[in-house]
């Protein structure tokens, strides 16, 4: 069985496994014709993802290196293309164009973020007032640890115009986006070797920072109305676990929204477990809006609201609300050992849109053009695609008969120009859904969303005929 070295490299790992592979092929160690190993086995081998060696596979595919045969497995070409330095590319040389050359994806469906809308001459607007009023300075200072009085103040105003919650600016601490806050939360109240009980599927900025922090995440069953009940309560008493992380509004990825009942029963069983519940509504935005679970648990809640998937994900700006008694001085010495403070420039732009109004009517421009894309979704696509938990969502779920079937899907998309999500990044548990998640507001452009939504409708189909190739 082919296992081979990879090397240090700046390059990412599915390229360096591309570069390992051209070079045995050179060497003769993968004479044509070699049959390659499984995804899974090599990834389990080399110890990376199956979305690495897919990626990889799809990639050497790509620049004439291999012939994949559906049911049978990937092979070493017998004609071969003129291959670059492999040596030099390992140490960051210019990739040398082989062929077609290493196409770039042209459609990139990875990034879960708010599809584009003009926001330049709000950007501009809003430098020009805060010149003119005389208020940028904070911007090039270091700034207190929770954030600016009033950049918090104007977080709390937001927070309850469009998320119908009331906080206490004292309570509300400046993120530098929604993966410093969650980083922030899970470092200030769990250890290394904790275990915090998440979704069996769950958001892979989540699960990058558990891992960082040497935290062990344990995914519980979901249902359409989101996370059991019963699961929390079990796991809770099995580990020990103190603090639950929820997506319970357009999970990502499975786009579900949790029952109002549910987040009850949710709520009912963090207290008799005396549990923190890290409630992060990335998506409240894009929902038909139920209550959330801080308002039946404000006690023991840290609700988390972030700008990046409903205004922009440039600004790098969230708030983490806290529980009114929480004693902060964990958090402080979290935000200053993570960052030292926020930065200003983003939050005193948020600031200044909320005192004149920009951020609906740029709020509302995000919010209608996710309409117009996930209509378009569901019209190429149709029953291919779960229902949203929403009227409408940022990012489509396709579930999958199987992980091999989604890692099949995925290597496809990616010969014809698709690349999304690997299909284990978010996965926590065998219990994990399966299925693609689909970031809709990733190309620029309709027209090259539509395309892609073209491509992946003629993969799914095309695959689901495969798969029945030989039968009589």
């Amino acid at each position: 069985m082919w296992q081979p070295e990879l090397h240090s490299s700046p390059l990412p790992i599915y390229e360096r496994l591309v570069l390992a592979m051209a070079s045995d092929i050179q060497t003769g160690e993968l004479p044509p014709g070699t049959k390659l190993p499984p995804q899974r086995d090599l990834a389990f081998r080399l110890g990376i993802s199956v979305g690495s060696v897919t990626r990889a596979y799809a990639e050497a595919e790509r620049r004439g290196l291999l012939r994949a045969h559906v049911g049978r497995g990937s092979f070493v070409r017998d004609a071969l293309p003129a291959m670059p330095d492999v040596m030099a590319l390992e140490q960051g040389a210019p990739m040398v164009r082989a062929r077609s050359g290493p196409i770039e994806p042209r459609f990139d469906l990875r990034c879960n973020t708010p599809p584009s809308v003009p926001l330049m001459n709000n950007l501009n607007t809003a430098l020009t007032t805060l010149v003119a009023r005389g208020v940028l300075e904070p911007a090039v200072h270091y700034i207190q640890g929770a954030g600016l009085p009033h950049v918090r103040a104007a977080g709390a105003q937001w927070l309850a115009r469009h998320y119908g919650l009331e906080f206490d600016v004292g309570n509300i601490i400046q993120c530098n986006g929604g993966q410093h806050g969650i980083a922030l939360a899970l470092s200030s109240f769990c250890a290394p070797g904790d275990t915090i009980l998440c979704e069996s599927s769950t958001f892979y900025g989540a699960r990058m920072a558990a891992e960082h922090l040497g935290l062990k995440l344990r995914g519980l069953p979901m249902d359409e109305n989101g996370v059991l009940p019963e699961a929390v309560d079990r796991a809770a008493a099995e580990t020990g676990s103190r603090l639950l992380f929820t997506l319970p509004t357009l999970h990502n990825p499975t786009t579900r929204t949790m029952s109002e009942q549910r987040r009850q029963e949710i709520a009912a069983v963090a207290r008799a477990r005396d549990m923190l519940i890290l409630e992060d509504d990335a998506y409240y935005a894009y929902s038909s809006r139920p209550r959330q679970i801080v308002s039946y648990a404000p006690e023991r809640t840290l609700y988390l609201a972030s700008l990046s998937k409903g205004i922009c994900p440039g600004l790098r700006l969230a708030f983490l609300a806290l529980p009114p008694d929480m004693p902060q001085e964990r958090l402080m010495r979290g935000i200053r050992a993570l960052g030292y403070c926020p930065p200003a420039l983003g939050g005193l732009v948020f600031s200044q849109w909320v005192a004149d109004g920009r951020i609906d009517d740029i709020g509302h421009a995000v919010q209608a053009e996710s309409k117009v894309r996930w209509d378009m979704a569901q019209a190429e696509l149709g029953d291919l695609i779960a229902p949203a938990g929403a009227t409408h969502s940022p990012h489509a779920w396709l579930p999958m008969p199987s992980a091999l079937d989604a890692e099949r899907v995925t290597a496809r998309l990616l010969r014809v120009g698709v690349e999304i999500m690997p299909p284990d990044a978010s996965s926590v548990s065998m219990q994990a859904d399966t299925g693609l998640r689909l970031c809709l507001g990733g190309p620029e452009e309709r027209d090259d969303l539509a395309r892609a939504l073209v491509a992946i409708r003629d993969v799914i189909m095309d695959h689901g005929r495969a798969d029945r190739d030989g039968l009589i």
